[in-house]
């Protein structure tokens, strides 16, 4: 959720600094541009002071006119602006340099003609920096209310653009702090607002694996999401008690069970010896009766099994593999079943030994009861990276993809194996013996028949 939420906020910061620093790169080569232009019609307005009395060659304006020509040449010299003062026909009055001549057509012309109706030259066009262009500056020279002559200056930009290029790299810089800045706060921020959502995510995900008293410490985050993880408290609270009623119900309920049984097998018993020997009923009787007994053993195992928190340690899987499947070769060599063990010698892996091997024992039991004599059922003990994996195969009849898909639910038998001995409660039991201490198990086809069973321990430690 961080990764979709912070590219949203990242990409809206950056959205509101560029709208924020785009109008301020314009205004600081609008404020360039205005202070050049500023300058520029104090010279000209200078200039025409000066040739206020010398627009016209008369007696007595030689000396003012020398005066003129070498105030534009020094002008040109200094800063490399070129200047003249012109009559309204373009004659010049005085220029510098002496080869420079107003142009017929552009911005020149323009400020031109604008100065002979009478206005300064105020708002040129804007020069950017990649712009190599002039700036032109007329300003009327004025005479008993006529305008006689008019002062043009055309500037280089090379300075001008050279400092508007300094403001926004200056503006560039500013624009990356904060964005660093903004960035930084994001991150901060989507932790902050983000915290209890992880949390709630891990607790649920704890609880989904069977870790029931998983809970959620409001302490952090906005207040609807520490009331969130309140309610979601509230919520997994009501769930534990509920099955926990109906766990201590299953205990009860097979446990107080048994006694009965107990009574009524034995009352066959007496029966039995007053009927001929061999009679088929007493005989189906006592079958179904044991097979009730498994069941209510079995529900007892599996409330005891959802009940029980797992004591993880860290476990050499191989070898504890290598105990049951020694503790389990005895029934296959009775049945004329080979069971193998092979694998790498050694891994670890965090698991609740007892848990564990009461589950493997479940297993091995299904393979060697589904396997038929003189077939295989290999056990394989192996590493994934971040599992330690025990893979047990048979060779028996297999299940079918429908029936993969229900394989460990409570009571579920196959309609093919109704007669073989069992309460259909096996692999549940190991599911939720497995599931309490963060492990898996998982059900395959074993070509070209047989059922493949995987058992995954994580090897990482439980708070890694």
């Amino acid at each position: 959720m961080r990764t979709r939420l912070l590219p949203l906020l990242i990409i809206l910061m950056a959205a509101v600094l560029l709208a924020l620093g785009f109008p301020l790169a314009v205004r600081v080569a609008a404020a360039e541009q205005q202070r050049v232009v500023i300058d520029r019609i104090d010279d000209t307005a200078r200039f025409g002071a000066l040739a206020q009395f010398v627009s016209e060659p008369v007696e007595g304006t030689e000396e003012r006119q020398r005066i003129l020509q070498t105030e534009l040449e020094a002008y040109d010299s200094v800063y490399g602006i070129r200047a003249g003062v012109f009559y309204r026909d373009d004659r010049p009055l005085a220029k510098a340099p002496a080869s420079w001549a107003l142009p017929a057509e552009g911005e020149g012309r323009a400020a031109f003609k604008e100065a002979l109706l009478g206005r300064r030259s105020h708002d040129p066009p804007q020069v950017w920096p990649w712009q190599d262009h002039r700036i032109v500056v007329a300003s009327p020279v004025v005479r008993d209310g006529d305008v006689v002559a008019v002062v043009v200056t055309d500037s280089p930009t090379g300075d001008m653009r050279s400092r508007t290029l300094r403001g926004w790299l200056l503006i560039a810089l500013g624009e990356g702090a904060a964005m660093l800045v903004a960035v930084g706060a994001a991150f901060r921020l989507t932790g902050w607002v983000l915290l209890p959502v992880r949390t709630l995510d891990a607790a649920a995900h704890d609880i989904a694996s069977g870790r029931m008293r998983s809970r959620v410490v409001a302490s952090g985050g906005p207040p609807e999401l520490r009331r969130l993880a309140r309610s979601f408290n509230e919520m997994a609270d009501n769930v534990e008690d509920v099955l926990e009623q109906q766990r201590a119900f299953v205990a009860d309920a097979s446990h107080q069970l048994r006694n009965p049984l107990a009574a009524l097998l034995l009352r066959i018993e007496l029966l039995a010896l007053e009927l001929p020997e061999g009679n088929e009923e007493i005989a189906s009787v006592r079958t179904e009766g044991k097979r009730l007994a498994q069941v209510l053993d079995d529900l007892l195992d599996l409330a005891l099994a959802e009940h029980t928190a797992a004591d993880l340690q860290l476990t050499d899987i191989a070898a504890l593999t290598g105990e049951r499947v020694a503790s389990w070769r005895p029934l296959a060599d009775d049945k004329g079943v080979r069971l193998t063990l092979d694998g790498v010698p050694a891994v670890t892996g965090w698991a609740d030994p007892i848990a564990l091997s009461s589950a493997l024992d479940a297993v091995i039991d299904n393979a060697l009861k589904f396997t038929p004599e003189g077939q295989d059922v290999r056990v394989t003990v192996g590493s994934d990276g971040e599992s330690a994996t025990v893979v047990v195969a048979d060779r028996g009849p297999g299940l079918t993809e429908q029936e993969l898909e229900r394989v460990g639910d409570r009571f579920w038998r196959s309609g093919r194996h109704q007669n073989v001995r069992g309460s259909g409660l096996g692999l549940s039991i190991s599911h939720a013996l497995l599931a309490a201490g963060r492990a898996s198990i998982r059900y395959d086809t074993h070509e070209p028949h047989g059922l493949r069973v995987t058992v995954a321990v994580p090897r990482n430690p439980p708070h890694a």
